[in-house]
């Protein structure tokens, strides 16, 4: 990697600081606020005991996710969706981005008929809500699965989840592939990509899109590997915060 300095005083290869705070909600069964320099995104899990009828009597579990952005979470006031009657089809699909992420992590059989639902809304916006959603939503759903152990909807030897999950965004911008992108950066990359990545390294999702001149596969090697390592450094973030209190 290249010495260049970002506007935030960030390394091309840096995460931002990324802090998660476990069990941020008292009434949600799994909660963690997340951020990841100024975005800021709170994530709940709520478990339910039972299925939708489609999955009913086939023994297993279901995981799903919805996002949303709060009316300030951006630097001017946007309305709330609920209020114009639509569900705008950007969020639809990080809703479904989220989902899938989880779900790639989950054995649904283990989970046995029960329900997580993650909800995602951002606080505060500046790039990278659904990376920073996906990472976040993670810790809140490994704790409703403990709680669900806990009430004895789920068996007290099942490994519900078999890796974890995060994502992080990276793009090219002057020529140059960075990692997490900030707004001010994200705005004018000629590349924006967001990379989903098991514990193992395993890709789940690669969302890339050339915003301004085409990349090469030099260019996309550079990017799935700043996002290999950037989400490999969220793995142990995340399991440094679910790790047992010593």
């Amino acid at each position: 990697m290249t010495d260049i300095t970002r506007a935030d005083g960030r390394r091309v290869d840096e995460l931002r600081t990324v802090t998660i705070e476990r069990g941020w909600s008292a009434q949600a069964e799994g909660s963690a606020l997340v951020s990841f320099g100024g975005t800021k995104v709170l994530c709940t899990a709520s478990f339910t005991n039972g299925v939708p009828r489609w999955l009913t009597g086939k023994g297993k579990g279901w995981v799903t996710a919805e996002y949303a952005m709060l009316p300030r979470a951006t630097n001017s006031r946007n309305d709330r969706e609920s209020v114009k009657g639509k569900i705008g089809g950007r969020t639809h699909e990080i809703s479904r981005l989220i989902g899938r992420a989880l779900r790639a992590v989950v054995d649904t059989k283990a989970l046995g008929e029960n329900t997580i639902v993650i909800d995602c809304d951002v606080l505060q916006a500046d790039g990278g809500t659904r990376t920073a959603a996906i990472t976040g939503a993670y810790v809140a759903l490994a704790d409703a699965i403990e709680w669900g152990r806990g009430k004895k909807f789920i068996g007290q030897k099942a490994q519900v989840l078999f890796d974890s999950v995060s994502a992080v965004s990276v793009g090219i911008i002057d020529g140059e592939p960075m990692l997490d992108l900030a707004y001010v950066e994200d705005v004018r990359a000629e590349t924006d990509m967001n990379v989903v990545v098991t514990g193992r390294g395993l890709f789940v999702e690669v969302q890339g899109t050339a915003e301004g001149a085409p990349f090469d596969k030099r260019e996309l090697d550079a990017l799935l590997e700043l996002g290999v390592n950037g989400c490999a450094s969220l793995r142990d973030i995340q399991a440094g915060v679910l790790a047992p209190a010593s």
